[in-house]
């Protein structure tokens, strides 16, 4: 049986496949393939192993037949018409839980680098400006003992809280569908609703799914509701927050700063934000450690090898199709 890999991924995966007798067929150019490359390249394959960046509609599924599972290479699903791929019995995988920590991690670097407004630090002192130290200069955000709220409650969301409750005394608010029992019992969190949380925050990082009722999620409304302290973090989809908005409270200091890791229209960024000096831009880097995009790229490998061999694979998106 065949397999097909979109973009070039750690080597660990290809092995897993290959000792496994399938035959591999990869993309080696670290370049987007088009819908028609795509379609071109999976027709005759059994296995797709595809990034975030592809988008695997109808159409594509339509165009193989013979396709049995596609594994995606990333915790979430957006990119894949779930519905049309079970329609047609294929299964859908993602590797979810290994990348909760390092995810956690960067979503706090960047609340770090961007509260204390390190980037720009760092290029003045580069420049060679630094000439002497200044009580006022590069004055920032502290982030102990200040208000951390948390917009999504899962796997990240809860790690993120973690880290700002134990690590920096923070108060811990959160938005989620229901009440979250660790959240609560173990880091004193306080479920509240999405306008209570913006009021009251000192750091906002985002942590929900891109679903229809969490586009542009944070807008217009939301960012004048928030402290003109505040600062914005995303590690989560880049069209929950609207881009134009936010880059209209940073003009206006509606908010103080904000910490990206993904874009509404990724990977383009928005010109304006690549001009100012109270955001820190990330290339969607939040899982970007060794130890875990090998972890990633074993389970997507895994999952298609247990799928075809007619056994239960490690994460289905899509469990009916086992049915």
């Amino acid at each position: 049986m065949k397999v097909y890999v979109s973009r070039p991924i750690p080597q660990n995966a290809y092995k897993i496949l290959k000792d496994a007798g399938l035959e591999v067929f990869a993309n080696e150019e670290n370049r987007i393939l088009s819908k028609q490359e795509l379609i071109e390249n999976i027709k005759d394959v059994d296995a797709l192993l595809p990034l975030l960046t592809d988008a695997i509609d109808d159409e594509v599924l339509a165009s193989n037949p013979k396709l049995k599972i596609v594994a995606n290479y990333a915790v979430g699903f957006n990119n894949i018409n779930i519905e049309a791929a079970t329609k047609r019995g294929i299964l859908v995988t993602n590797t979810p839980d290994v990348l909760t920590d390092t995810t956690a991690d960067m979503a706090f670097a960047l609340l770090m680098t961007t509260a204390r407004s390190i980037v720009p630090s760092d290029k003045f002192t580069r420049d060679g400006m630094f000439d002497k130290w200044e009580p006022l200069g590069f004055l920032g955000q502290d982030i102990h003992h200040a208000t951390l709220g948390i917009i999504g409650a899962g796997r990240i969301g809860q790690v993120v809280a973690k880290r700002g409750h134990h690590g920096f005394d923070m108060k811990i608010l959160y938005v989620d569908m229901s009440h979250n029992e660790y959240m609560d019992s173990e880091l004193g969190a306080t479920k509240v609703e999405l306008d209570y949380l913006l009021q009251n925050s000192d750091f906002v990082s985002l942590h929900v799914p891109l679903f229809p009722n969490t586009h542009h999620l944070i807008g217009k409304d939301q960012f004048k509701m928030m402290k003109k302290t505040a600062v914005l973090i995303n590690t989560a989809r880049g069209p929950v927050v609207d881009e134009e908005a936010l880059v209209e409270a940073l003009k206006t200091g509606e908010i103080w700063a904000a910490g990206l890791d993904v874009y509404e229209k990724e990977p383009t960024v928005h010109h304006e934000l690549l001009k100012m000096d109270n955001v820190v831009l990330a290339p969607h880097i939040a899982s970007a450690s060794i130890q875990t995009r090998e972890e990633m790229g074993r389970i997507a490998a895994e999952n298609i090898v247990l799928f075809l061999n007619g056994k239960k694979p490690l994460t289905p998106v899509n469990p009916a199709v086992l049915q």
